[in-house]
């Protein structure tokens, strides 16, 4: 922890006035922003005084939700956030839209804009820094691939991704369910690795439909048909790159940088955009892994890992009651391994409220009216906020300009702050992307993920299981197992 008086953190209830600017000083540190296990977002200002708006760390797993129209200034919200939990010690997670923070992982310039922002919040020693960041993508062009076994995403998450229906998903349920079986039974490669595992399986169950009913039940061909088309189309968009070996270890998103800031893992996402079912699948796929494997820690002074979805809406649209059940689940409990999750989305009104209740730290940007139905919206998130006497909310929504939002964040034992009009400090990182070379030399110097995820392993699994099985040796040697089976122990041949 920096020393508060060396410290370029506004200082309760005034650390400069008006007039304060930007001095030439010693380098800029960005644990300057990190002050009495708080992190620095922006400052309000109460008369002439400058009083600076705060994420305190050890309430920061209770989860967050940052709104506001296109244009606002959500993205460099976004990069603040990373870069005040990175300088903190905790690891991040974002998922990048648009391109544009991948910026965060070189220093910044001190453009005008900024400087004077720097100015008007009191910050007499702005000045610029990178962060540690690693990049990752489901594709593997932009970044690190990211891989998952199809049976670690398992039945529920994909059926959402493949759109199908209750029946349908029966019968996906239903191919899991028989290929653990088969490995029960003694075969332990028969496995759900990548998308042609599945399509061999599920074909597989299509040949024995009238034998596998009794056990399993019905196996429309129908069924059959349409699960097949729906994995074609998912390959042909590119998801056969994300299903597959090696897997993703969760647990390298949550890792130090050698001077002890913590790691910012960048998610390219610009072309996953296209696909937003396999965006989303992905992203509450990951947060399900991480609770299955974090520990149970309760509240720490600090998160172990701080998770940032943006268009958090695409979770949600579409989502059938049991994704909406995990979705909820996962975000109710998940604080208790540690893990903050912070959605970010245009309107408050595009989370469900059993999942928006649980988001305590609330940062707001500006919202427009043009319709009465808009007018009802920015009305409604009015209301989330705990209401400050001097701030007409519903108004002042209006009226935010960019860079600019109103803030409530959890304080003391976990009671909301009164809702704080803000300007929202600015980022010591670029502001806007990497260009290609910049980005293609960070990936090569991540020597260790590079090495550990780059090339593809396609070890023995369903389809080739399948494929011996269907051979005419594999045939005899089925009906030979199937006979000791039922009659080995009349025979003694079980041993």
């Amino acid at each position: 922890m920096t020393d508060a008086s060396k410290s370029d953190v506004p200082q309760k209830p005034a650390a400069g006035s008006a007039e304060a600017g930007v001095a030439a000083g010693p380098r800029p540190d960005p644990r300057d922003y990190v002050q009495d296990g708080s992190v620095l977002m922006g400052a309000s200002r109460h008369g002439r005084d400058i009083v600076p708006e705060c994420i305190e760390l050890k309430l920061a797993n209770r989860h967050g939700l940052i709104t506001g129209a296109t244009g606002t200034g959500k993205t460099v919200t976004l990069q603040v956030l990373a870069e005040g939990f990175s300088a903190a010690g905790v690891p991040v997670f974002a998922a990048d839209i648009k391109g544009d923070l991948s910026g965060i992982a070189v220093e910044g310039e001190k453009k005008p804009v900024l400087v004077q922002r720097a100015k008007d919040i009191g910050l007499t020693r702005y000045g610029n820094a990178s962060f540690p960041t690693v990049f990752w993508d489901i594709l593997g062009e932009q970044g690190h691939p990211v891989r998952a076994r199809l049976e670690d995403m398992g039945p529920v998450l994909l059926s959402r991704l493949l759109e199908l229906t209750e029946p349908q998903e029966g019968v996906l349920n239903i191919a899991f369910r028989w290929t653990e079986d088969q490995r029960a039974d003694g075969d332990t490669n028969m496995k759900i690795d990548d998308l042609k595992d599945l399509r061999a399986v599920i074909d597989e169950m299509g040949k024995k439909a009238v034998e596998l009913r009794s056990k399993y039940g019905n196996i429309a061909p129908a069924t059959v048909g349409v699960i097949q088309r729906r994995l074609l189309v998912l390959e042909q968009q590119g998801a056969e790159k994300f299903f597959g070996k090696p897997a993703l270890n969760i647990l390298d998103f949550i890792k130090l940088a050698s001077d002890g800031r913590g790691v910012i893992n960048i998610l390219a996402a610009e072309k996953l955009m296209n696909t937003p079912k396999l965006y989303s699948s992905f992203l509450l796929w990951m947060l399900s892994e991480l609770f299955a494997k974090l520990p149970e820690v309760g509240d720490l002074e600090k998160p172990k890992l701080v998770f940032l979805f943006d268009e958090a809406h695409l979770l949600f649209n579409g989502a059938s009651q049991p994704v909406l059940d995990q979705i909820e689940r996962v975000t109710r409990l998940i604080r208790s391994k540690g893990v903050g999750v912070y959605y970010v989305t245009q309107s408050p009104a595009d989370v469900p409220d059993r999942i928006s209740a649980q988001l305590g730290n609330r940062i707001q940007h500006a919202l427009r009216a043009f319709t009465p139905k808009e007018q009802k919206a920015i009305r409604a998130a009015a209301q989330t906020f705990r209401t400050n006497p001097e701030i007409d909310t519903e108004r002042v929504i209006q009226e935010l300009q960019v860079g600019e939002a109103l803030v409530s964040v959890l304080q003391n034992k976990g009671e909301p702050s009164m809702v704080q009009r803000t300007l929202i400090r600015p980022p010591m990182s670029r502001v806007g992307p990497l260009n290609a070379a910049e980005r293609k030399a960070q990936i090569e110097a991540d020597v260790d993920n590079h090495a550990k995820y780059t090339t593809t392993e396609d070890t023995e699994s369903a389809y080739e299981r399948l494929q011996v099985r269907n051979s005419p040796m594999g045939q005899i040697k089925d009906a030979a197992d199937k006979m000791k089976k039922k009659f080995g122990g009349l025979l003694g041949l079980n041993n």
